[in-house]
């Protein structure tokens, strides 16, 4: 029932093997630091267009691991998720570049990000960090470390996010907070909701199910969605909030803490 095979479709996603498929669904999240740490990253401030820490002076692109001044290059800022994003030098395209706009601000040595990404003026990255191809870090976005995402992500404007999992095509994409969460496969935050991932209490967060209740092991755990799973505006979910798919979490509403099966409504 919480094994990871009821919750995810991941034969495309890149970084599968951080699923054990036969375990809980969470048990990715014990891992995910270990996966992270153990990858290797491309060196952004090797071209000195980008420094670490210090906010860009001017829009860059990223593409076939050379760092290219934009002030020269014709960038056509369409639609990010759908590949329409695109870079043109003298009239020829630059398949799969990368744009990071003057404004955003890198930490750390662990870094990638994947083709055709849009990173937009003011958003911080803090190491690690892997944005998968197609994704868009939007205005204001807060990367606070070890933050994984597939391809045509979605991290949205003033959207807080650490310690967590974007499937392929997961959008969170206006004033969110994920923490130690993940979002499964063509999942979408409502503007403004928020997942909480630490109890008043003290103790590990549990999980509530029909069988009784289950210890993550986890002090902390947010919420998982399963594969298209949607959540209205100014929703919350309560720590160890785990929905099952094609599910939706209204607007304006509470998720209790515990199992929901799939195709479920919240109200």
């Amino acid at each position: 029932m919480l094994n990871t095979g009821n919750f995810f479709t991941l034969s495309d996603f890149p970084h599968a093997e951080i699923f054990p498929l036969n375990d809980f669904v969470w048990s990715a999240l014990n891992s995910l630091k270990e996966y992270m740490n153990s990858l290797s990253y491309p060196v952004l401030y090797r071209s000195g267009l980008i420094q670490e820490g210090v906010p860009l002076t001017q829009t860059v692109v990223l593409y076939e691991d050379a760092f290219l001044e934009a002030a020269s290059l014709e960038i056509t800022y369409g639609d990010t998720t759908k590949g329409k994003l695109s870079v043109c030098r003298e009239g020829r395209e630059l398949a799969g570049a990368t744009v990071i706009m003057a404004g955003s601000v890198f930490m750390g040595r662990q870094i990638r990000l994947g083709r055709g990404v849009l990173v937009e003026s003011g958003a911080m990255i803090k190491s690690p960090a892997i944005i998968g191809d197609q994704t868009e870090v939007r205005q204001g976005a807060y990367l606070r470390g070890y933050c994984l995402t597939g391809k045509g992500c979605v991290l949205g404007h003033t959207t807080e996010i650490k310690h967590s999992i974007f499937l392929d095509n997961a959008k969170a994409g206006h004033f969110a907070y994920l923490g130690d969460s993940i979002l499964g496969e063509n999942t979408n935050l409502g503007a403004g909701t928020k997942f909480a991932n630490l109890r008043f209490l003290p103790g590990n967060v549990t999980i509530r199910t029909e069988e009784g209740l289950i210890d993550t092991g986890r002090r902390k755990l947010g919420a998982i969605l399963g594969d298209e799973t949607q959540t209205g505006c100014n929703s919350v979910t309560n720590p160890g909030t785990i929905i099952g798919k094609n599910s939706f979490l209204m607007p304006n509403a509470t998720a209790k803490a515990g199992y929901h099966p799939p195709k479920t409504i919240i109200r």
